[in-house]
């Protein structure tokens, strides 16, 4: 492998760091953006049946908001639960926007790794070129040279392709993916909304 970093050149350990980086983030989100700690199951029930109970204070509506993205949305409702219902909306809304910046965290980082490996790669590629005409003299060319030339521009072509792809296929997860869960926890919040004023109306 030490070898292969050898031929391609300098212009491979700008596709290595690249590469950590990258996959750095993708685990991250991987563990991050589970379902589980999102959208925890159950949580809109127990909410709405403690509510309806009366059973929430602000230390369980503190705590219910750093249960996850979900619990954030629900707990900014419940906080301006005695508000008319715009407000309640608003406020979710807001919550809801700062849970949508929390999942997309890094997101941007692995977008810009999926556009940019490929441009690395091809400064590689131009690198190698460079050499390879400058293996040619007036005498002829420097086999050497010339070999370390074509491998420069090859490896870096071909590792700058093999970032970029998976990067720019779990970028579209991840996004796909988070555009999912904020319908999901809209229609969740929504739910509580419709609990909050059905609670107000007069027996």
């Amino acid at each position: 492998m030490f070898h292969i970093f050898q031929s391609a050149g300098w212009p491979i350990w700008l596709l290595l760091i690249a590469s950590i980086i990258g996959l750095a983030l993708i685990i991250e989100r991987f563990h991050a953006l589970r379902r589980s700690r999102i959208l925890p199951d159950g949580l809109l029930e127990r909410t709405i049946r403690r509510f309806q109970e009366g059973k929430l204070d602000e230390q369980q509506i503190d705590q219910l908001a750093g249960n996850s993205p979900l619990g954030m949305v629900l707990a900014a409702g419940l906080r301006h639960a005695d508000q008319p219902k715009e407000d309640i909306k608003e406020s979710m809304e807001e919550a809801g926007h700062t849970a949508s910046l929390q999942m997309e965290r890094f997101l941007t980082t692995i977008g810009t790794i999926a556009a940019l490996a490929p441009l690395l790669g091809l400064f590689g590629t131009v690198v190698g070129m460079i050499e390879i005409f400058g293996a040619q003299h007036a005498s002829g060319m420097n086999p050497t040279q010339l070999a370390h030339g074509i491998s420069v521009a090859l490896y870096n072509t071909g590792f700058g392709l093999l970032i970029a792809m998976p990067a720019l296929v779990c970028y579209r997860h991840f996004k796909a993916l988070t555009n999912s869960f904020l319908i999901q926890m809209e229609a969740q919040a929504s739910k509580l909304v419709d609990a909050i004023t059905a609670a107000r109306r007069p027996e």
